[in-house]
């Protein structure tokens, strides 16, 4: 990975509703990616999935095992007809699948009469070193859970292993631990982000000290929009894990509470790096510019010493350069005007004086260790 992030994307798709809008519309952003559904029903024994790009998936698998816990993984929303056949079915409150439709939402858990809501940011870099912000937004009722990403990327294969090898709680733990395991995915992806960064600002550091350019202020500073976007994302997941742990719903278990409780600490571990590099950061911009400082200090201080020697010398070349005759048009002596003019070896003696004078200055500063500190 380069030392260099390109930009940052930050979900370049804007929301397409219109100022004014009746609340609940669902407005699928431009350019959303057509959706993808991928479903695992599983309970201790077995482990059943299936994909497809309609409802029509979900309602078989939901009918063909009606004693598994389910979870629904759709990836891209866009497909608003969907998203309303879903809260259709399901009964969910139209202000949830807009929320799910408009992808700029800030992580958050609300509580409903039998159901609850989540989102999350999902940060990563990709292939070519941007920053990606997307959003996850999930649905946890009875014994489903049903998650909506932006994007195609996998971000949850390693929850998927888990499943498939059917160990721990994941298989058991029903659907409010399966948001956990998503979760605490999210913010595990936060720690890899941050060792990438982490790695960049170390190799910036070593340039400061060897090949220090205009580079790396342009790639602080870059890093720094970076850490803010990641803050925006972890401090509010730590209000919403908060409020998992503190919900009474009975789609959050105690056992849950125990496991949310340790991605609580996990994410203030996260918020910790976050300040850290912040500061790490605006140390490394205001250490370039102090050396940036000192550099332009040494060069005025040289081209002080230069004009410094040279000035006097500039007086006498520019008192003897000036063409006073010394005798009128009738041969007379003028009194006054520069009789050095007509002396024998003038030149000679004018540039032994400029000399003596330069070789003195560069005397007196040597003694006062100017020349040393250049």
């Amino acid at each position: 990975m380069n030392n260099v992030i390109k930009r940052v994307k930050y979900n370049a798709r804007r929301n397409a509703g219109n100022v004014g809008d009746s609340p609940g519309m669902i407005r699928v952003p431009d350019g959303a990616l057509k959706p993808h559904i991928a479903m695992f029903s599983y309970n201790k024994d077995e482990l059943i999935t299936s994909e497809g790009k309609d409802i029509k998936v979900i309602l078989a698998q939901l009918k063909k095992c009606d004693n598994h816990t389910h979870w629904i993984k759709i990836n891209g929303l866009g497909d608003a007809r969907l998203i309303e056949q879903i809260g259709e079915h399901l009964h969910i409150n139209p202000l949830v699948l807009e929320d799910i439709a408009n992808i700029h939402q800030r992580p958050k858990f609300d509580e409903y009469e039998d159901y609850a809501f989540s989102t999350s940011r999902i940060v990563h870099f990709n292939s070519e070193d941007e920053l990606v912000n997307h959003q996850f937004s999930a649905i946890i009722k009875d014994n489903l859970i049903i998650s909506f990403e932006e994007d195609h990327v996998e971000c949850f294969e390693a929850v998927k292993a888990r499943l498939k090898a059917g160990k721990g709680a994941i298989r058991t733990a029903g659907p409010g631990y399966m948001c956990y395991a998503l979760t605490d995915t999210i913010i595990d992806t936060y720690f890899i982000l941050l060792a990438q960064i982490g790695d960049k600002l170390d190799a910036i550091e070593d340039k400061v000290y060897t090949d220090a350019d205009k580079s790396i202020m342009f790639n602080s500073q870059q890093i720094k929009r970076t850490l803010i976007i990641i803050r925006r994302a972890s401090w509010p997941e730590r209000d919403k894990i908060n409020d998992m742990i503190r919900s009474e719903s009975p789609l959050i278990t105690p056992e849950v509470k125990l496991f949310l409780r340790d991605a609580y600490d996990h994410c203030i571990q996260a918020m910790d790096l976050i300040e850290n590099y912040k500061e790490v950061t605006s140390s490394i911009i205001d250490l370039y510019l102090s050396m940036v400082s000192n550099r332009m200090n040494e060069i005025m201080k040289v081209l002080t010493i230069i004009s410094v020697i040279f000035i006097p010398l500039t007086f006498i070349a520019g008192i003897y350069g000036m063409n006073f005759a010394r005798q009128d048009d009738k041969g007379h002596i003028i009194p006054g005007n520069m009789p050095e003019l007509y002396w024998h070896n003038g030149y000679a003696y004018a540039l032994l004086l400029m000399f003596f004078i330069a070789v003195t200055l560069v005397y007196v500063f040597w003694k006062k260790g100017w020349f040393n500190k250049l």
